[in-house]
């Protein structure tokens, strides 16, 4: 079969049901379940938490007693079965429980991803790594684009029924055939060092910090990007546009990466990806205004894409394949979980002070890791050069 298109359809599968939840669960909820902004901000918060704790400890887990598949497709049917929980929830408390339930099974669709796609790399199944993932970003603007058209004719309500029908595809995806060593069973660990074993693979504790606060640096922007184009008078029928442009400059880097990036070393990669990220959030706080917003929005093939990208060479090339899962869970639950929620609140404080603040403050993230990276470089990984993901 052809790996290479069985990966893309499950990334565009994948991040199209995220293209719906990321940017739209928090004002469904709010909406149609009639909770206010706080309840709301609590109850994402806490499922952040709980992301956090299902990517860095169950997923692994799970990944060394089931095949690759059937935890895709477990977690898959988990998320569906969340989801429709959502029907009956009306409370707090019942909201509550089911976006805990939701968030065991859902975030961790992610990393199992990326999981498989080192894998099948490894296995040499899987020639071009950012020619996939770029589908998965095409999925994640594709969804926002169609569902923006639904909800402006049929109001809130729908967000849930789309989420839903994303996720019988993805589940209905995961039913067809996959690539034949994504069914083996993983072989029996002989030592049981768990995730401290990944600290003794050479520098994987500082490529680790350095990923960590790369993506850390995102957190003002996730959280509080909408409502600072609101504050400098960005037209509102423009808004999803103007976020978007950070996806399609994703897409187009995750689409050529392969190709132009290959022989830059992991540690290069790093190093770029954390100055680009310091002259993004430099260029908001410098120049508030719409055009170099949607310019500093390029940025973000290299503040979060590059990262990434540098992260899964170093991953396929490093770490072997039973430490995969666990290496992934931390790098998710760490980087793109507790870090964000931290800063997060950091961004916040910054917020209420001056919104530029925020901005300019996520570079206390961006600059320690563009000198970690740096040091990295430096400490030798010049094989990374010839390395390909």
């Amino acid at each position: 079969m052809n790996t290479q298109r069985w990966m893309s359809k499950q990334f565009f599968s994948f991040f199209m049901t995220w293209g719906i939840f990321l940017p739209y669960w928090t004002g469904w909820m709010i909406h149609t379940k009639g909770i206010t902004v706080s309840e709301a901000s609590l109850i994402m918060s806490l499922g952040l938490v709980a992301r956090g704790i299902a990517t860095l400890v169950v997923f692994p887990y799970l990944s060394g007693k089931f095949s690759s598949k059937t935890l895709l497709n477990g977690m898959a049917i988990g998320t569906l079965i969340s989801l429709l929980c959502y029907i009956p929830a009306g409370s707090f408390a019942s909201l509550l429980v089911v976006t805990l339930l939701l968030h065991f099974f859902y975030p961790s669709l992610m990393p199992a991803l990326d999981s498989i796609a080192g894998f099948l790399a490894q296995n040499k199944q899987l020639k071009h790594y950012g020619k996939s993932r770029s589908w998965g970003s095409i999925g994640f603007v594709v969804a926002g684009m169609i569902l923006t058209v639904f909800t402006g004719a049929l109001g809130d309500k729908v967000i849930l029924w789309a989420l839903l029908l994303g996720t019988v595809i993805f589940a209905g995806l995961g039913i067809m055939r996959a690539p034949a060593v994504l069914s083996e069973k993983p072989a029996a660990q002989t030592n049981t060092g768990g995730m401290l074993q990944l600290f003794r693979i050479k520098h994987f504790a500082l490529v680790l910090a350095i990923v960590v606060l790369l993506q850390a640096a995102h957190a003002s922007y996730y959280s509080y990007g909408y409502i600072f184009l609101q504050d400098i008078h960005a037209p509102k029928y423009l808004i999803g546009v103007i976020i978007n442009i950070a996806v399609i400059a994703e897409i187009i880097f995750f689409s050529i990466a392969d190709r132009n990036f290959h022989k830059f070393s992991v540690g290069s990669l790093l190093a770029l990806a954390a100055l680009g990220s310091s002259i993004r959030w430099i260029l908001v706080f410098a120049f508030p205004n719409v055009i170099v917003f949607c310019i500093a929005q390029t940025l973000h093939a290299c503040s979060f894409a590059m990262g990434h990208y540098a992260f899964m060479k170093y991953l396929i090339k490093h770490i072997p394949q039973a430490q995969i899962p666990k290496a992934q869970g931390m790098y998710s639950a760490l980087a793109l979980s507790w870090s964000t929620a931290i800063f997060t609140i950091f961004g916040g404080y910054l917020y209420e002070i001056e919104p530029r603040y925020a901005f300019i403050g996520m570079i206390v993230c961006s600059v320690p890791s563009m000198l970690l990276a740096l040091v990295y470089r430096r400490l030798g990984h010049k094989k990374d050069v010839s390395v390909s993901v």
